[in-house]
């Protein structure tokens, strides 16, 4: 059982660990990124988010091109320190989703019989 206090995060064989981020004000979850060593290094020197994304291969400061910039009130991380709960105040209009929605988990699985449909919140 993992009790030390030494923040040790584990990144996986690429390099990242995985992140989730949710509002301060009212717990929602806002989305899911991945942090490198760097992302994660300037996240804990600046209190802003920053994320490495896996589609464009490059760092990231959430925030920089929709304004909705996430402060950092907490960073948690879980037993093993494999993954990030990041609880942030964000920015602009408060959204984190690239869609212009408040969180990217906007859709539900709706589950019938064998089959899955996405239902829209």
């Amino acid at each position: 059982m993992e009790e030390g206090i030494a923040f040790t995060p584990r990144f996986d064989a690429d390099g990242l660990i995985a992140c989730v981020t949710k509002d301060a004000s009212d717990g929602q979850i806002l989305m899911l990124a991945y942090m490198n060593a760097e992302a994660l290094q300037l996240t804990l020197v600046t209190g802003v988010a920053h994320y490495w994304s896996r589609s464009r291969q490059t760092l990231w400061r959430k925030g920089d091109t929709s304004g909705q910039i996430q402060k950092i009130t907490e960073i948690r991380t879980d037993c093993d320190q494999d993954a990030l709960l990041l609880t942030v105040e964000p920015g602009g209009n408060g959204g984190a989703c690239h869609t212009g929605r408040r969180s990217c988990f906007y859709r539900k699985v709706a589950l019938s019989g064998d089959k899955a449909k996405l239902v829209f919140d």
